[in-house]
């Protein structure tokens, strides 16, 4: 495993963080409207995550910022539960057991923020991540939770903390 180093997001990993979710959305051929590849947080996140009740984790690999994801409260959830939202990884730090690390912080994130629920959404095309998320214990709905605005995914799993 590479020396990768889990920290919080700051307010100068916008730039980089935007430009590799952006990047996995055109890898996988899913850049289209619904997605968190059209949503205008994206380019923001230090000001999305900026709240008590949410946290964003930064994977840094040998001091490059080389992933994310978070824990927040979408709207329209049912009381208690939080989304597991912006994971996503630049090709090279994947495979290596950072995106089990950044779910897993995320994981105790919610359980420290008091939430019993972690909801997510995700697209086919993500297969790798969906089977990280099923092996940590998610499991998949038939329906969508909340109101994130993602309408393009078609995935969606929970996992009671």
């Amino acid at each position: 495993m590479p020396d990768c180093t889990i920290r919080k997001l700051r307010k100068e990993d916008n730039a980089i963080l935007a430009n590799i979710i952006r990047r996995t959305f055109e890898e996988f051929k899913v850049n289209t409207a619904g997605t968190v590849y059209e949503d205008p947080t994206t380019d923001d996140l230090y000001h999305l995550f900026y709240r008590d009740d949410a946290v964003c984790w930064v994977a840094e690999i040998d001091g490059a910022v080389a992933g994310c994801a978070g824990i927040y409260p979408t709207k329209g959830l049912p009381a208690g539960y939080c989304e597991f939202a912006k994971f996503y990884l630049a090709p090279s730090a994947r495979g290596k057991g950072v995106g089990g690390q950044l779910m897993h912080t995320c994981i105790a994130s919610a359980k420290e923020l008091g939430y019993t629920h972690i909801y997510l959404e995700s697209l086919p095309a993500f297969s790798k991540a969906i089977g990280l998320y099923t092996r940590a214990g998610f499991r998949q709905l038939k329906e969508p939770l909340g109101n994130s605005g993602h309408f393009g995914c078609n995935i969606w799993m929970i996992k009671e903390v």
